[in-house]
């Protein structure tokens, strides 16, 4: 009888205990928001004092290039640590990147600062600090995505990346308004520790993404979620199974993905339009939007990939994958060559 009215007692307080908890919750929340943004707040003053010393001429003439290394010895010996050169400095670049300190982000950490100040392009800067924000990436998170080049990435999957392109994503980050915007190339699955050179069948693929899953919705991007493997779809009494489905929250939209160990082939196009029929016709509810399908392989020709998709009236892309973080250089030079492009046919179109 004693634990029946125990039990009973403890239901009746539920609410307010779970309300309790809530409110420690959320104050805790509020105090490392409050406690961060004053720490950003004191390091970029310093910062703003670091450079005032490099820029007094009697300490200039005193210590000329050495005013850092002096500055970080004098204030580990008073204060002890956490003035090291390399922080010291990176207080300096921090105030000389934002010098409206307004513009800084209290949902991001030192951390991310220090990750983010790494990068010298202002315009790179902004989208990666931008997504970080979106997406609360951690700093974990946010560095591999700087490793993997998703800035360059995004530019190159949408074909002749134009120079409006780069400033809307380092103002706003990535605008997931259309099914083309979820769309990387190539897709970078370092994390899955899967050799190159060793053939692998597409289920050991799937096995290694599903073992990783919360590196691949990284990877994958904002909204999505996970359905599940090898999901059935059954037309006349046949069954066929889509390899990974995804749902999309932002476009309101399922996600199907066909993971392929060759180059893209006609078939492969054919078999997922298939699919999507079917999703559009018997899964999606009516407040979704249509599904959208990508073919994940390992090499893709244009033309081919053109005739393979092209008429179909699904939304279907393809896309390349490697599993080893991309030469940054490389795609940085592939940018500047399709920007330059761009600069050349609008020079060309304004004097005509």
């Amino acid at each position: 009888m004693e634990n029946k009215s125990v039990t009973l007692a403890a239901q009746v307080l539920a609410p307010a205990v779970s309300e309790i908890r809530s409110l420690l919750e959320a104050s805790r929340k509020n105090v490392a928001q409050q406690v961060n943004q004053e720490l950003l707040s004191t390091y970029w003053k310093i910062g703003e004092i670091v450079v005032r010393c490099e820029q007094n001429d009697s300490i200039r003439a005193a210590y000329g290039e050495k005013t850092l290394s002096q500055l970080s010895r004098a204030l580990t010996k008073e204060l002890g640590k956490g003035f090291s050169r390399s922080n010291v400095y990176n207080m300096r670049q921090f105030y000389l990147s934002y010098p409206i300190f307004q513009t800084v982000s209290g949902k991001l950490n030192w951390s991310h600062y220090c990750e983010l100040l790494s990068i010298s392009d202002k315009e790179k800067r902004s989208f990666y600090e931008k997504e970080a924000v979106n997406a609360g990436w951690s700093v974990r998170e946010m560095k591999r995505q700087i490793d993997s080049s998703l800035f360059e990435r995004l530019l190159l999957s949408r074909g002749d990346a134009n120079k409006e392109q780069v400033l809307a994503l380092a103002e706003k980050g990535v605008d997931y308004a259309k099914p083309e915007d979820i769309i990387k190339d190539p897709y970078v699955f370092e994390f899955l520790g899967l050799p190159e050179e060793k053939p692998f069948l597409e289920s050991d693929l799937e096995a290694a993404l599903v073992r990783q899953i919360e590196d691949f919705l990284l990877e994958l991007g904002r909204g999505f979620m996970f359905v599940g493997t090898q999901q059935r779809v059954t037309v006349n009494n046949t069954h066929y199974y889509v390899d990974m489905v995804f749902y999309n929250k932002i476009l309101h939209a399922y996600v199907l993905i066909e993971l392929k160990t060759t180059k893209l082939t006609p078939e492969a196009a054919g078999q997922i339009n298939m699919y999507l029929n079917y999703y559009a016709a018997e899964v999606n509810d009516p407040e979704d939007n249509p599904p959208i399908g990508i073919i994940l392989c390992t090499d893709k020709d244009s033309v081919a990939a053109e005739y393979a998709l092209g008429g179909l009236s699904n939304q279907i892309f393809a896309s390349r994958y490697v599993l080893y973080m991309p030469n940054k250089e490389q795609l940085i030079k592939q940018v500047e060559e399709v920007l330059k492009r761009w600069h050349s046919r609008e020079g060309e179109s304004r004097h005509k």
